[in-house]
């Protein structure tokens, strides 16, 4: 059984059609990636099955229980967690004030000496336990994707949820990147859904791919399956002149 199954999900804004009756699913342990053009409806795919927006139509199920009827502040306690693609942090909060909001829905982090020490592991974990008593304000776009990543982990979740994690870096750090995400999901027992347009990286870690275009569903399989189908590099690339 999935981990995460999206059926028929539909979701407009007024009489535009975000995402048309999409469904997959998302193995345990896997790391699947989720690609397709700007404006695909990748990230408003996220926000349905985070719950911060209602699907007009179809069903989300996660570890076998539906999440249509899990207000959007439940989620992480369900199991899922995420990153954004436009950093959202509390600017004004130190680092380790802005991760340890990750553990809010399972305990009282700001009281709780052992959530303080789990959340400054995790903070090592990923590189910036320097950075701990600082500001988020200020510091680097690649820096705070970095705490937005260790707030999720530290809600432990079972599902992670990252959207354009390679947004900013150079091709050095995409390389590290898909080294670190592997690990990730070894050291933690994620499974990782995916939305990224770096296609060397999602190619080069992903066991299973979807691909969107305008809101639908139009392929998903291996990333050698991706990569050969004719309707995505139509949808990348555009589609050869018919023949005169």
């Amino acid at each position: 059984m999935a981990l995460l199954s999206v059926r028929n999900v539909t979701r407009r804004f007024g009489g535009i059609v975000a995402i048309d009756d999409v469904s997959l699913d998302v193995e345990k342990g896997q790391i699947v990636g989720l690609i397709g053009p700007n404006g695909a409806g990748k990230t408003t795919l996220f926000n349905v099955i985070t719950r911060l927006y209602k699907p007009d139509a179809g069903e989300l199920e996660f570890a076998g229980k539906s999440l249509l009827h899990t207000p959007p502040h439940r989620i992480v306690r369900r199991g899922i967690a995420r990153t954004f693609q436009n950093v959202e942090l509390f600017r004004t909060m130190t680092v380790l004030d802005n991760v340890l909001v990750g553990a809010h829905t399972r305990t009282k982090p700001f009281r709780s000496g052992a959530v303080r020490a789990r959340a400054h592991e995790v903070l090592d974990y990923v590189g910036i336990a320097d950075f701990a008593n600082r500001p988020a304000a200020g510091l680097s776009f690649g820096t705070l994707k970095r705490v937005e990543l260790a707030r999720a982990l530290v809600a432990e979740p079972q599902l992670l949820l990252l959207d354009e994690p390679a947004g900013g870096l150079n091709h050095a750090e995409v390389s590290e990147l898909g080294t670190f995400i592997r690990k990730l999901r070894d050291d933690f027992d994620l499974t990782v859904l995916l939305v990224e347009h770096h296609m060397g990286l999602v190619m080069g870690i992903a066991e299973r791919i979807h691909v969107l275009d305008f809101g639908r569903k139009i392929a998903e399989g291996s990333p050698d399956e991706v990569q050969r189908n004719t309707a995505v590099i139509e949808a990348y690339l555009g589609a050869e002149p018919a023949a005169a």
